[in-house]
């Protein structure tokens, strides 16, 4: 078991195996104080410096290159609530982040999550995260002194555990929930899924799980693996599952030393859900393509939407039927391929980025295109959990229903 978790968690695999030492020594840190709103980037009750309280404001852009401008609402009486652990964005110079906001956690927020307000109550705890500065000095071979310290490693973990028991205690009152995460956020919310929810009383407030550029292992022609009690979400309005995925295009597919879609269990694939069709096969993204600089602080995407047009200065894009995507197995890998669907003769655009580009200006196959995978399926995620939402309370209210008399 231990096996396949670590296999789930992609980026965090290391995380967790210095985490499990945790317990044998180590730099002890101290507890944050979830219940002080200035621990969260987002908490309804937070009124000041929510992070979710931000302009999603999107410019639709047609096939024939025409233009519309769409707005956003939250709504502040949705039923269910949204719980997000965010990926690794920290700029910080050590190997875990403080608590203070910076510019990476903001903008991911607005990129992956805020939009999920119009369908749930939002919360996403600030926690003492693996940081990018750390992550890229390991892969260059150059580990950051600590890096190794199992409490190091393990405290992120640890944080999102008690953010978590602090919302079911104070914030939750038994209603239905949605994990979501990407990447070490997907990694810390399937340890936490796995230890604290599966098959306990809890899960029963699941409404579901949704996390994006991981591996999360299931057996082969099989819905559960590492989760045995919640499937793969096969329905948009089927509760109590998981969507997972990672994205790659097809004309990119994952290379042989591929971050994702692949686990290393025998018999296990990674989970595959595509939220465009989760039935399988084909269907068309909904994809809110970021208008700012990437996640990854690299520059501004290049994109040029419209050929002969000024862009669109709003924070968000969509191109409505530029983007399909498919759960394929090939080469021994399981992953979401996206299809760009180029059509020279229009005047919209025939690609978008989203590529993990190196410092030498080519890009990193084995990344596929983690850097928006929230990105690239937000409209269909934002939809299915509002009908996963409907379909959670309708059973919540057939279960307390008076039984009539016979």
């Amino acid at each position: 078991m231990l096996a396949k978790l670590l296999g789930a968690l992609g980026l965090g695999a290391g995380l967790l195996l210095a985490g499990t030492a945790a317990a044998q020594g180590g730099t002890a840190l101290p507890k944050n104080a979830y219940a002080d709103p200035a621990a969260w980037l987002c908490r309804p009750d937070k009124t000041s410096g929510n992070a979710c309280a931000v302009d999603l404001t999107t410019t639709v852009v047609k096939p024939d290159g025409s233009e519309t401008v769409e707005t956003y609402k939250a709504n502040p009486n949705a039923p269910i609530d949204c719980f997000y652990v965010y990926p690794t964005v920290s700029n910080d110079p050590g190997v875990v982040s403080d608590m203070n906001p910076g510019p990476e956690e903001l903008n991911v927020i607005r990129a992956q999550f805020a939009r999920f307000g119009a369908k749930c109550r939002l919360y996403a705890p600030l926690y003492r995260q693996f940081t990018l500065t750390a992550l890229r000095a390991g892969i260059g071979g150059k580990p950051l002194p600590g890096s190794g310290d199992p409490a190091m490693r393990r405290v992120g973990y640890d944080d999102v555990v008690d953010a978590w028991n602090w919302y079911l205690t104070h914030e939750n009152h038994g209603r239905g929930v949605v994990l979501i995460g990407h990447s070490q956020g997907s990694g810390v919310l399937t340890r936490l899924i796995k230890n604290e929810i599966d098959g306990k009383p809890v899960q029963a407030r699941l409404v579901s799980a949704i996390l994006m550029g991981t591996r999360l292992p299931v057996e082969a022609g099989k819905d559960t693996g590492l989760f045995q009690h919640i499937p793969v979400c096969r329905s948009p309005s089927q509760t109590g599952c998981v969507i997972a995925y990672s994205s790659f295009r097809d004309t990119v597919p994952p290379p042989a030393n591929s971050r994702f879609g692949k686990v290393t269990e025998a018999g296990d694939i990674a989970a595959c859900a595509n939220p465009a069709n989760l039935a399988g096969g084909p269907g068309e993204l909904h994809a809110y393509l970021s208008n700012a600089p990437a996640i990854s602080g690299q520059s501004a995407p290049r994109t040029v939407w419209v050929k002969g047009k000024a862009n669109p200065t709003t924070p968000f894009i969509s191109a409505p039927g530029l983007l399909t995507s498919d759960c394929v197995q090939k080469n021994g890998f399981s992953y979401m391929q996206v299809h760009v669907n180029a059509v020279a003769a229009d005047p919209r655009t025939d690609s978008i980025e989203g590529d993990v580009v190196g410092p030498d200006g080519k890009v990193a196959a084995d990344w596929g295109l983690h850097l928006i995978d929230a990105n690239l399926a937000m409209g269909n995620l934002v939809d299915i959990v509002g009908r996963e939402g409907r379909a959670y309370l309708n059973a919540a209210d057939q279960r307390i229903a008076p039984k009539p008399r016979k």
